[in-house]
């Protein structure tokens, strides 16, 4: 890690860590008197191919179970394909296990993005925490751009996250992941029971990246100093092109921490930047605002496409 300014680091926990069932008295009421509910097992693949004739994008195939909802693709200036992600049910609930695999085949250039926010609803008392599972390839000289809205975890809410990038020769890779606290405008600032984060990036055929992200705030005071301070908002943004140079990636680092000094601020911010063992880099942030998340990210995502590709980001249209 090289900080821009000292950051307390969110906290880093071992994958055994154990979360202890809330006391009864910490259990919504009525959450306690609902009855059980089914769990919900959903799949969303998606296949992207390139044209060579026309130079872009399609989405070749996929297959969606509900809730989970591709909206169709768009067709972005740059040749790639624009997709947004939506669940249609508002939000993930308790006992919930949501698989999205994405395959991109070589020369693919695909932008993913959410419709809004990714919810977290608080679990009745009996049910499993929610699950999240993330399988992604990206095939040689493609490039993912995966640009989603935070993830907002409720009162009481459970929820646990696997991640797992493979990038084939030449893959490029732009993706971010950003947290709220909770539902700030009702009260609800860290308190949530547990939210579990394991990111995994594989280049070629070397793991580059493995991290893990604990967060207890029941059972671990997140405003203490070795985690998040007096901090709201943690971010993360793994940036990687398989096969360019180490002398790339220091002078990108640079210029990613020159961003981030000059960027303009509404609250206090920190951000780092780590170079990875090869082909990428890794910025986290901790800001005390949500809008100040986005535009470290932006511009953080504007300075790396123009080094790795010359290019500017095409910012993702929203849809309703």
């Amino acid at each position: 890690m090289t900080p821009v300014a000292p950051i307390p680091p969110p906290v880093k926990e071992t994958a055994d860590c154990v979360v202890a069932t809330p006391p009864a008295d910490r259990a919504h009421p009525a959450a306690a008197a609902l009855p059980p509910r089914a769990q919900v097992r959903a799949r969303l693949h998606l296949e992207f191919t390139h044209d060579p004739a026309s130079g872009r994008t399609r989405l070749h195939s996929s297959r969606q179970d509900p809730p989970l909802k591709a909206v169709r693709s768009f067709a972005a200036a740059d040749g790639a394909a624009l997709l947004h992600l939506h669940n249609v049910s508002g939000g993930l609930l308790g006992g919930d296990e949501l698989s999205l695999n994405v395959n991109l085949a070589p020369s693919s250039i695909v932008q993913l993005t959410t419709t809004g926010a990714t919810r977290i609803y608080r679990p009745r008392t009996a049910a499993a925490p929610t699950q999240q599972n993330n399988e992604i390839s990206v095939g040689e000289n493609a490039l993912l751009e995966y640009v989603p809205d935070p993830i907002i975890p409720y009162a009481g809410a459970r929820f646990s996250q696997r991640t797992a990038i493979h990038l084939s020769p030449g893959a490029g890779l732009f993706w971010w992941e950003i947290l709220a606290p909770g539902r700030e405008a009702h009260g609800e600032v860290f308190q949530y029971e547990s939210l579990e984060l394991r990111t995994d990036v594989t280049a070629h055929t070397s793991p580059i990246c493995s991290e893990r992200v604990r967060l207890d705030p029941r059972h671990r005071d997140l405003s203490s100093p070795a985690r998040m301070g007096n901090y709201r908002y943690w971010a993360a943004f793994y940036v990687c092109r398989v096969g360019v140079e180490p002398a790339a990636w220091r002078s990108l680092e640079d210029r990613i921490r020159d961003a981030a000094i000059a960027l303009p601020l509404v609250g206090p911010a920190r951000w780092g930047v780590s170079t990875l063992p090869s082909d990428g880099l890794v910025i986290r942030g901790l800001v005390q605002h949500g809008r100040d998340a986005y535009a470290g990210l932006l511009a953080f995502w504007r300075v790396a496409k123009r080094a790795l590709y010359g290019k500017e980001p095409v910012l993702p249209r929203k849809v309703n």
